[in-house]
């Protein structure tokens, strides 16, 4: 039986968004080992923008209207500006990758309270994922990791308040057509973490070795241009709450690979908590990859 098109597409940009973001928290916490936080974000987002918008240029496509610019601004800034920008520095200060990856699994929370503000009005099942997920990130909270960097939770917190609210909010401004709405996001993005890191006085002390070069590599290619590429394409095409279902499962890999690379270890507390958070995403509804609502 012959899979249509635009589900194999789908079911290629779930793939990226579970497998690939599962493994950029890995990367990210290499990566700030040897760049400073901020620009690294910067380093990371505007040639992969820059990258993408040329090709898109090259190929034809029209260049974006100052009302897109405007609108892709918007959703850059919180998307990567915040969002990502957010979570380095909440690694950058401690928080290990597998426990960042589970504090993250909020955003499907925030995209399920914010959707309120549009009219967007959710199941009985949708509010027990809530409240199922926020009792796991009361039960993350007792472990170690996130006591041990209370200004880490909070940054997390923030950062996935940030992308969930300019997740929705995308879903209602005039941002351009296809992949050229990802890269406006990157390149204003980009552009949002290099002022901030100028501002905040970052220094690169000394050349990054080896694994530094390869973890902005990955992120670069992979975790931007590839993966953000793909969330851009559900955002339109599927309901947010399945859209922004990948914070579930990249706990599981990003945890795997942290104990199997980074020698992290998982505690009581952050092992009851990810049981907790992942089995919300039943109730949140990732079935439902239909053409949402506006």
């Amino acid at each position: 039986m012959t899979i249509p098109p635009q589900r194999l597409l789908l079911l290629g940009a779930f793939a990226s968004l579970y497998l690939i973001w599962g493994s950029t928290y890995l990367a990210t916490r290499i990566g700030v080992e040897s760049w400073p936080p901020l620009l690294l974000g910067a380093i990371r987002f505007l040639p992969a923008g820059g990258l993408m918008y040329g090709f898109l240029r090259w190929r034809g496509v029209a260049a974006p209207s100052w009302a897109e610019w405007r609108a892709a601004a918007l959703v850059g800034v919180l998307l990567i500006g915040c969002g990502n920008g957010g979570l380095s520095l909440a690694q950058h200060l401690g928080v290990a990758s597998g426990v960042a990856a589970l504090a993250t699994a909020t955003v499907p929370l925030f995209s399920l309270l914010f959707g309120l503000f549009w009219g967007q009005r959710q199941s009985a099942l949708e509010w027990a994922g809530i409240f199922l997920g926020l009792l796991g990130i009361g039960l993350l909270n007792l472990g170690g990791n996130l006591q041990a960097s209370p200004s880490g939770a909070l940054l997390i917190l923030f950062a996935a308040a940030a992308w969930s609210f300019g997740s929705i909010w995308s879903r209602h401004l005039a941002l351009p057509q296809g992949p050229m709405a990802s890269a406006t996001q990157m390149l204003c993005g980009g552009a949002a973490l290099l002022l901030a890191s100028a501002l905040g006085c970052e220094r690169l002390q000394s050349m990054p070795p080896l694994a530094g070069w390869l973890a902005l590599l990955y992120l670069m290619l992979f975790g931007s241009i590839l993966a953000f590429s793909a969330y851009v394409f559900l955002l339109k095409h599927v309901r947010p709450a399945a859209a922004t279902s990948y914070a579930y499962v990249n706990p599981v890999v990003a945890v795997l690979l942290g104990m199997l690379f980074a020698d992290e270890q998982m505690g009581l507390a952050e092992g009851l908590a990810m049981l907790v958070i992942i089995s919300a995403v039943v109730l949140i509804g990732l079935r439902r990859t239909g053409k949402a609502r506006p």
